[in-house]
């Protein structure tokens, strides 16, 4: 069996962590990779659980090293990134690693994975949808939800460069698609 990679990509409130956690807890056979960051926790988030957060210096100093196999500065000193030794411990344990990451993240990895990698973008119903999530959440500024909106329209552009464009109008469905999806994939 070779190593593959399943990419989740979304503007912020599409739902892709909510759909990558139900894959995760239906199937064994994926392992969740924890995500770099330099942003600050929010909420209950558990340093090497949802995240692993570094200090923007300690992130550029991985940089320089090449301790990542992509890595994007999203917003200033806001860095996201895939460390390459998470990704060799997972597939050290046979898994198929799972990617929860920003769209140009989901890009970049499938550029370097290439056909050993299934990128999946979550597609919002709409982007009335996607703004009542993201204030949903409440967890972040109206500057923050005005950012990440302007954001999406973009992102949302990029959508036909993925391998599925998976439509998330109800969670459960796109659960389902995304597990057929997946199993097929792997097997």
């Amino acid at each position: 069996m070779s190593n593959k990679a399943i990419i989740f990509s979304a503007p912020s409130g599409a739902g892709k962590t909510s759909i990558v956690h139900a894959l995760l807890e239906r199937m064994d056979a994926l392992s969740f990779s924890v995500s770099a960051t330099s942003r600050a926790k929010r909420g209950e988030e558990i340093h090497g659980e949802d995240y692993w957060f570094l200090s923007p210096d300690e992130f550029r100093n991985r940089i320089s090293k090449g301790d990542f196999i992509e890595h994007e500065e999203v917003y200033p000193d806001q860095f996201y990134g895939t460390l390459k030794s998470e990704i060799d411990g997972i597939w050290a344990e046979g898994k198929t690693v799972i990617f929860d990451v920003d769209v140009i993240g989901g890009l970049n990895l499938k550029k370097y994975f290439e056909d050993d990698a299934m990128a999946i973008f979550v597609m919002p119903p709409s982007p009335e949808e996607l703004e009542r999530r993201l204030r949903g959440r409440k967890t972040e500024s109206e500057e923050k939800i005005q950012m990440r909106l302007k954001k999406s329209t973009e992102e949302l552009s990029y959508s036909k460069r993925f391998d599925v464009i998976l439509e998330n109008k109800v969670l459960e469905t796109a659960v389902d698609k995304a597990e057929a999806l997946i199993r097929n994939y792997i097997k």
